[in-house]
Order: C-alpha cells, then sequence, then structure tokens
C-alpha cells in the first residue's frame, strides 16, 4: 500500500489504492475519549464510531474532522486521518512513506490548503500532493482534463458544493457555495421538528434524507423523540413534502452554480451544451437536483456512474500521471 487517493469529504472518507482499487469508504465521524491527558484518545472511527453516536458516556464525544469541506482542528484532523491509516494498515512498517493525493475544494483559501497538507504530513503521509476535487471527481469518471475541449462538472458534497469549467490543464471558470448537503440535512431536521413536532439527532436526520432520495413509495415512517413530551414517538412522512423542505436549499445551490455559466468563454459554451454537465458528490443524489441543474443551465445533467466514490478515484489515477498533479498544483 504505496500510494493513496483520498476523498476527505464532511460526511464520508473514502480512499482508493493507485489502481483506483476501494480501500475505504467510512463516515467521517471519529469518537473521542476524554482520558485526562493532554490531547483526548481515539475509541473508534468510521462505521464503528457513527453507530456509538448517542449511545455513549459523557466522556466520549462524536467530532467530525471537516467542516465546509476543510479542516476546522488541526490537531483533530491529524488525529483522524492516523486512524484511518492505521485502519488501512494496522503495522507500523506497512504505513511507512505512503504517498497520496488528497481532494480538496477548489474554493479553499491558501490557509485551509496549508493546514490540510500539514495534517496530512504529520499523519504520516510521505510528501502529500493536492488536487481539487471537482477535477478529482472527473479524473475518476474517465474525463481527461488536458483535453483540448472544455468540460464542466459540478460536485455536491456535504459541506461544499462546486462547479468547474476546465480545458487543457486549466480552469476556465469556477463557483464555490457552503451550501450543500449538510444543509440538506438541516432542512428536513427543521421541517420534522417544526411540523411534526418530532426530535432527530443530525445523523437520524442524514438518513431521512438519504432514504427520501431512494424509497420508492410515496411515504416513510420517522421515528424520534416528541418535542413536546419527549416520549418516543413516530410519524408517516410523505417524500413530497420532505423534498419541499430541501427545495430552497437546492435552488440556492443551483443559482449559485449556474453563475459560473456567465464566466465562461464564448468558444467553452458550445463545448458544455454538446458534452453537457457532469454530477457527482453524495448531494448530487438528493432528488430534485438534476432536474434543477438542467433547468438552470438548460443542458443535460450527466449523473456519474460511482458519485461517491470518483474523487478518491480520480486522485488515485492522479497518482499514476504527474502531468495531472503538475498542470493544477496552482488551483
Amino acid at each position: 500500500m504505496g500510494a493513496l487517493g483520498i476523498d476527505l469529504g464532511n460526511t464520508n472518507t473514502v480512499v482508493c489504492a493507485a489502481r483506483s482499487e476501494l480501500l475505504l469508504e467510512e463516515p467521517s465521524v471519529m469518537l473521542l475519549r476524554d482520558s485526562g491527558a493532554r490531547r483526548p484518545k481515539v475509541a473508534a472511527v468510521g462505521h464503528d464510531a457513527r453507530s456509538l453516536v448517542g449511545r455513549t458516556s459523557n466522556g466520549v464525544s462524536a467530532v467530525r474532522p471537516l467542516r465546509d469541506g476543510v479542516i476546522t482542528d488541526l490537531d483533530t484532523a491529524q488525529a483522524y486521518i492516523r486512524a484511518v491509516l492505521h485502519k488501512l494498515a494496522p503495522h507500523r512498517w506497512q504505513r511507512l512513506r505512503i504517498h497520496a493525493v488528497v481532494g480538496v475544494p477548489l474554493g479553499a483559501t491558501p490557509l485551509e490548503r496549508r493546514a490540510l497538507l500539514e495534517a496530512a504530513e504529520e499523519a504520516g503521509l510521505h510528501r502529500p500532493a493536492l488536487l481539487a476535487e471537482p477535477i478529482a471527481g472527473a479524473i475518476g469518471c474517465g474525463i481527461d482534463p488536458l483535453d483540448r475541449r472544455t468540460h464542466l462538472a459540478v460536485d455536491i458534497g456535504g459541506g461544499t458544493a462546486e462547479v468547474t469549467a476546465f480545458c487543457f490543464g486549466e480552469v476556465v471558470a469556477h463557483r464555490s457555495s457552503r451550501v450543500a448537503g449538510d444543509e440538506m440535512t438541516m432542512a428536513v431536521f427543521h421541517h420534522l421538528r417544526e411540523q411534526h413536532g418530532i426530535l432527530l439527532g443530525e445523523l437520524d436526520a442524514e438518513d431521512i434524507k438519504v432514504r427520501c432520495s431512494t424509497e420508492e413509495g410515496p411515504t416513510i415512517a420517522v421515528a424520534g423523540r416528541d418535542a413536546a413530551t419527549g416520549r418516543p414517538k413516530v410519524a408517516t412522512v410523505t417524500i413530497e413534502e420532505l423534498q419541499a423542505a430541501m427545495r430552497p436549499v437546492i435552488d440556492a445551490i443551483v443559482q449559485t452554480l449556474a453563475a459560473c455559466m456567465d464566466d465562461l468563454p464564448p468558444q467553452s459554451v458550445g463545448d458544455v451544451l454538446s458534452e453537457g454537465l457532469l454530477a457527482f458528490g453524495g448531494g448530487s443524489l438528493a432528488r430534485g437536483v438534476h432536474h434543477r441543474l438542467d433547468e438552470a443551465l438548460g443542458f443535460s445533467v450527466k449523473p456519474a456512474e460511482r458519485p461517491l466514490t470518483c474523487v478518491a478515484e480520480g486522485a488515485a489515477k492522479a497518482l499514476r500521471d504527474r502531468r495531472l498533479l503538475d498542470a493544477f498544483r496552482g488551483w
């Protein structure tokens, strides 16, 4: 395991080997236990941590290492990356000189990029490189960003939504929004509390959002705590009303991203109209997103075959072609 492509997302962390073999796809959650030392001890990470959220004592806290797609606390991010590497390679000798390309939002500031590189290096990665997530996702979907035609890709993750036009190794136009999938989750949370009197945890609201996109029936059953009495409560909620609750968030994302079209050079517009828009990221799976993108942009939207893993796959592929990293090093 000498080379990795890593997508550190708000919601999920995905790791691929250099040959695009999927090694890990787990929630970006870590449980920390207060042991009295200067730094809390990592109790669990990924699926193990998520399954224990809300079920532990006061001495254990759940944290997410990233917010809005970037690091908020250096020590926490470093501990999380180290825990992920330990999960992939339990023995110390297996973690020696691991090269990696890590996805980063294109709209991240230089300080946020530097913090991510520092956390990755301190966690044990050998000279990690960064690659913009919209570019990495496009590579993972089989697009060559060094192509002489302009391509347009939208990445709607948990913390950020970004639309990027690129051609011949350069970013032609870009717009970014820090309103994304997490705000859809909060819209579901607030709707259920205000309209049905049900209190949910953040993870439960996230599950309801996902079910809203995958359920075939018109309704879903929601179990939570009654806001008035504190007792358990179950309600039947229609998919349509949950979609309506998320629609303002989706519209805000789409309006921000549609502005990217105004920044395109005239010659690029024809390429984009013929190629369409590539959409990936967990937020792109929400019902109504593709339709609203199609309405706002006026051309076809092509969903990625593997929308949740293509960023890590593209980052892994970039390890085999240094031209890609060199071309987009400054972005």
